[in-house]
């Protein structure tokens, strides 16, 4: 599998998609989001997996997003995720409730190629009032008991952002292994990397138990620093003076456009001079 370019990967995803994206301490692909913000995207549905963070809230502020499924929205030490904060008063996006353990439980049913799996620790809380799609049954080996059913969730593309992918299309993660979990149940998976090496991780004993195999990875795309500003393994660090300078510019429409102008479309250009 040959890499292709960020502008054909966001090209290829439509409209009214259910994205799945990892969340800031994991490897989001910033970079991606960033090329559906240049492209135009309307109507993504996203799933915070299991919570959203910075590529959420740009994708909000620049229009992008119609739905959000997530456990929470934050951009951690900088505080509330702004555009996402405004577009939920403003009315202009609609949220779906969850919890951490839901999440993953309804993406590994979907990874597991089964109907449901079922969850403990939600009755008694008032998400289920919430939450049609979730039923609560009586565990099928013991009458005394009722447990929580929640229904497989196959997102329509994955994103996140990898270390490196090797020359048969394997991508490394690390010990990111929720990104394996989307990919898995996913009908499609788009991620960006830092580089492309020789060889093959899969047959590199230190490499590929931290390494999701090509089969479940539609196509990847080369974007250095791609999951700036979080980390990216131990290759470079959480950028929390980036995230602070968005909050501040974000809490206005103005300031938002003014970053995005900047940040996403003119170092775009300029990187492609």
């Amino acid at each position: 599998m040959n890499p292709t370019d960020i502008e054909s990967m966001a090209a290829s995803v439509p409209d009214g998609a259910l994205i799945a994206l990892p969340p800031d301490n994991s490897l989001p692909s910033v970079a991606l989001a960033k090329a559906l913000i240049r492209k135009g995207a309307r109507n993504l549905r996203l799933l915070g997996v299991p919570v959203s963070g910075f590529a959420t809230d740009i994708l909000i502020g620049a229009g992008c997003v119609a739905s959000v499924q997530t456990s929470a929205v934050s951009l951690g030490e900088a505080g509330f995720a702004p555009r996402f904060t405004a577009a939920l008063k403003a009315g202009t996006i609609t949220i779906t409730d969850a919890t951490c353990p839901a999440i993953h439980t309804m993406l590994q049913a979907a990874e597991k190629g089964v109907p449901f799996m079922p969850l403990r620790g939600i009755i008694g809380s008032d998400i289920l009032a919430n939450r049609p799609d979730w039923k609560v049954i009586e565990n099928p080996f013991d009458a005394n008991e009722k447990i929580v059913a929640l229904p497989a969730l196959h997102p329509d593309i994955a994103v996140f952002h990898g270390a490196m992918a090797d020359s048969h299309g394997n991508i490394y993660v690390g010990r990111r292994r929720e990104c394996g979990t989307i990919a898995h149940a996913s009908k499609r998976a788009l991620v960006t990397v830092e580089r492309v090496v020789e060889g093959n991780f899969l047959e590199d004993e230190k490499l590929a138990s931290g390494t999701i195999n090509a089969t479940y990875i539609s196509a990847f795309a080369i974007a250095e620093r791609g999951a700036r500003p979080a980390a990216l393994l131990d290759q470079y660090g959480f950028d929390a003076a980036y995230v602070s300078t968005y909050a501040r510019a974000a809490k206005t429409d103005g300031g938002f456009a003014d970053w995005c102008a900047e940040h996403v479309f003119e170092a775009r250009a300029e990187a492609a001079e």
